[in-house]
């Protein structure tokens, strides 16, 4: 099938996108071309080390067993940027992705060829802005002429700016810094900068010795929400839907285990992400998750024929870095309702 032509801009990027990607995805066929030589097909699914019913799904092996026919590859990444690079070099099929990557990936006149299909979580405590205790910062407007790390083009990058402007600031009264989150521990600790915006498991780290300033649940109570979604490729919705129905009822299956099984969902994230049960129960807790029917809902992710509230939080999302000039353009309303894939949602969560 034709596959949409990347823009200059994401050219660039398709140069390093495979080397984003574990050596165990690169020179994968796709799940058509597996198909046709009478293997397998395949599914390529990258994921965070991040408390979540993802993670539940791959401890669990649901995926697996809802799907023999299938051979699944789970793929790590650090954020969000990595995701959409991947995407870009068609090495993967289905992906956690932050609201504020998604955002960046629909914009400009040749979006990534993937649409959201689901919604992991909504961000809470488990992203947080945090200063080094030593500074004696007490709040954020307390930064200004202060080193701060966050991985850039992520929803913790996209709430930092949300709180820097709260907060009176510009990013020019600061030094934003691109690290990963195990850099930004190893910066942290050398003391290189004065605080991060990073997600779970690190964000505890730094709380060790730090203050935390603020959290995603603060900037999304405030109206600037940012959530874990899960996208899909074009190429699957086009070749196997059948694979996307699947992943959808073992998401939802995990979303239920989350608040039926507890204990067994505790130990599933603690296994991944290999920390105590104690640590896990921690982190889980200050995650927001939905029930699979909120998900569905007109408050979040849609119906069938009609997109939730999600359109607008994402919509808002990329104008909000268009003004901070971290996209060249905001997507339009209607750009962000075509990057959404609805259909069987409804018989997913039943």
């Amino acid at each position: 099938m034709s596959r949409v032509s990347p823009s200059p801009s994401r050219r660039l990027l398709l140069a390093g996108a495979l080397a984003a990607v574990s050596a165990a995805v690169t020179g994968c066929s796709s799940a058509s071309e597996a198909s046709t030589s009478g293997g397998p097909k395949r599914l390529r699914i990258g994921y965070f080390a991040f408390p979540s019913g993802d993670l539940i799904v791959k401890n669990r092996k649901l995926l697996e067993q809802a799907l023999p026919d299938h051979k699944i590859t789970w793929i790590k990444f650090d954020s969000g940027a990595g995701v959409n690079q991947a995407f870009l070099g068609q090495s993967l099929d289905i992906a956690a992705l932050g609201s504020s990557p998604f955002a960046r990936g629909v914009s400009g006149s040749s979006p990534i060829p993937y649409k959201v299909a689901w919604i992991l979580d909504v961000a809470g405590d488990n992203e947080a802005l945090v200063v080094r205790k030593d500074t004696g910062i007490s709040d954020v407007a307390g930064l200004e002429g202060g080193t701060i790390g966050t991985p850039f083009a992520s929803t913790s990058h996209y709430s930092l700016l949300a709180a820097l402007e709260t907060a009176g600031l510009k990013t020019s009264d600061v030094k934003l810094v691109d690290l990963q989150p195990q850099a930004i521990l190893a910066a942290w600790q050398r003391g290189d900068i004065d605080a991060a915006y990073v997600w779970l498991p690190t964000l505890d780290e730094l709380r060790t010795n730090g203050t935390q300033l603020t959290s995603s649940r603060e900037i999304g109570g405030a109206g600037r929400p940012t959530l874990d979604l899960a996208v899909v490729s074009d190429d699957l919705i086009a070749e196997d839907p059948r694979a996307i129905a699947v992943w959808r009822r073992a998401q939802a299956e995990a979303l239920r285990l989350l608040k039926s099984d507890p204990d067994g969902s505790v130990e599933a994230v603690a296994a991944e992400l290999g920390i105590s049960a104690a640590d896990a129960g921690a982190q889980l807790k200050q995650g927001v998750f939905l029930t699979p029917k909120q998900v569905a809902s007109a408050a979040w992710l849609g119906t069938d024929s009609n997109p939730g509230k999600l359109l607008t939080y994402v919509t808002d999302t990329g104008r909000f870095l268009a003004d901070q000039r971290q996209v060249d353009a905001a997507p339009s309303e209607d750009a962000v309702r075509r990057a959404f894939y609805l259909k069987g949602l409804s018989d997913a969560v039943k």
